[in-house]
């Protein structure tokens, strides 16, 4: 068994952070948070309702109707973002410690989440200054431009998978825009959120234009999303959840972004770099526990070489490391929470009723408690089995073969879900065209999951509502008014004259 390494400081409870200032829940309400390894308590954080999500939205209403924020010139609140980067690259460690002790995420992985959100404000920053809007003429007679205006009190509802560094990538391009915010961290996971308000108060941005309501999703989540002040809701998360907020977000009419749940196909191909596409393929579904959006978790393989990626793949899965999250040699942690493992598990076990259990499969040795699950093959998994149909979040991974392009298609696209997708051959004709037939809001070819922050993120289908990242996070929290100019005189139809 490993000892559990605890941080230093923890801090006894978390409270709400509103208008400026730590607050606990109107009503006193509270909730217990665990960390993955115990399963024990380790503090209550406060719980919110109702009233304590209208007087987050009230406090960030006044900010943005009275404040200097969404008036600011872009170079002003670049200044500020660009500062927040600087401080949250200093937080690197303490973050680390605090997300791998919260989530359970290998204390590796957990590295590098602050460079990540750092480079989300940086990005940002240089976004709004350097942007450009549309300006149209047509020659002697009018002048048509696009005045962009920040649309308001910003709700983000953000999960517990790398939940700072997620946080980060809702809060920056809000913030950018001009909009004020109340986010709603996981409340598996809400340690993190609580180094925000240092962050913001030392970067420079002021009172009320940031402030966390911690709390159930069913009591803190939803009156975000059906409060009457909160101009548009970014979402992350699984897909069920998807539908009920945008039914409860229809009455006010909110924009809406959704990045939802995934079972994301890893398409190996006859001709494929096998060495590259196996280390791409067991990262792709093992790292992170597990517990990402884009997990490659279907990995559909030609069948001349089926036997042999499939021997190259189980070996490599059933040396993973799993155990302690804080050792540096781990490479799968700890589930987040008893709820989850519980959900893991249970589709641990319906795999074996539908498909050849090959790695995996259950606890691993010498890991009697914590959540723990050791890196789960199936093979010959049929497209009907709901191991191959369903997201399992987990590590655990279905491979099926395939003898033709068209098959390779059909089972790629043939679950309900659309957001990422691997292809992997030597055929950059086909990498193109079989790429762009499948029903996925991203596609890697040749790659694993590597992110370029000006291009589009979302899914289609069952996996999301829209895309942010680049020019289209500015779009999403910013309204675009049309001004139309005249230069000459103007002929107007003389009813009534």
């Amino acid at each position: 068994m490993t000892i559990q390494h605890v941080p230093a400081d923890l801090p006894k409870r978390i409270q709400h952070f509103i208008d400026g200032e730590f607050v606990d829940s109107l009503d006193g309400d509270t909730f217990e948070v665990l960390d993955p390894v115990s399963n024990q308590s380790y503090l209550e954080a406060s719980s919110g309702k109702q009233a304590d999500i209208d007087r987050a939205v009230s406090a960030a209403r006044k900010a943005f109707d009275e404040g200097p924020w969404p008036g600011m010139l872009p170079r002003e609140r670049a200044r500020i973002l660009n500062k927040i980067a600087d401080i949250v690259e200093t937080r690197n460690e303490r973050l680390a410690e605090l997300e791998t002790f919260d989530t359970g995420l290998p204390i590796t992985q957990a590295l590098g989440q602050a460079k990540r959100a750092a480079e989300n404000f940086r990005f940002f920053a240089d976004l709004i200054v350097a942007q450009a809007d549309d300006t149209y003429k047509v020659p002697g007679k009018q002048v048509n431009y696009v005045n962009r205006k920040p649309k308001g009190v910003a709700g983000l509802i953000t999960p517990w998978n790398t939940p700072f560094m997620l946080e980060s990538w809702k809060l920056a391009p809000a913030l950018a825009s001009g909009c004020t915010v109340v986010l709603k961290p996981a409340e598996f996971t809400p340690l993190s959120a609580g180094l925000w308000p240092e962050i913001f108060r030392e970067a420079g941005v002021p009172d009320g234009v940031f402030n966390i309501v911690n709390g159930l999703g069913e009591e803190a989540g939803d009156a975000l999303v059906k409060h009457t002040d909160v101009q548009l809701i970014s979402f992350t998360g699984e897909s069920a959840t998807g539908k009920l907020i945008f039914a409860n977000a229809a009455p006010t009419l909110k924009a809406l972004s959704m990045e939802l749940g995934g079972k994301s196909p890893a398409i190996v191909f006859a001709d494929a770099d096998l060495d590259a596409a196996i280390d791409s393929t067991v990262f792709g579904v093992f790292s992170l526990n597990g517990e990402r959006c884009t997990a490659g978790s279907r990995i559909l393989v030609e069948r001349s070489i089926y036997d042999e990626f499939v021997r190259r793949y189980v070996e490599r899965a059933k040396n993973v490391k799993v155990g302690d999250p804080h050792d540096p040699s781990t490479e799968v942690g700890a589930l987040v929470h008893p709820e989850h493992y519980e959900k893991v598990t249970g589709y641990i076990e319906i795999g074996k009723t539908e498909a050849k259990l090959a790695a995996g499969g259950g606890r691993p040795e010498g890991l009697e408690s914590g959540n723990y699950v050791a890196p789960t093959v199936f093979v010959d998994v049929p497209p009907t089995a709901r191991i191959f149909q369903e997201e399992i979040f987990g590590p655990v991974v279905a491979i099926t073969p395939f003898d033709t392009d068209e098959e390779a298609l059909r089972l790629a696209n043939d679950v309900k879900y659309g957001l990422a997708a691997y292809v992997w051959t030597a055929n950059l004709e086909r990498a193109h065209t079989f790429g762009q037939r499948v029903d996925a809001g991203m596609v890697w070819l040749n790659s694993h999951n590597v992110r370029d922050l000006r291009t589009p993120f979302g899914g289609v289908k069952a996996s999301g509502l829209g895309h942010e990242g680049g020019y289209r996070s500015l779009d999403f929290y910013s309204d675009q008014q049309a001004m139309h100019i005249s230069l000459a005189p103007v002929h107007t139809p003389k009813f009534g004259a």
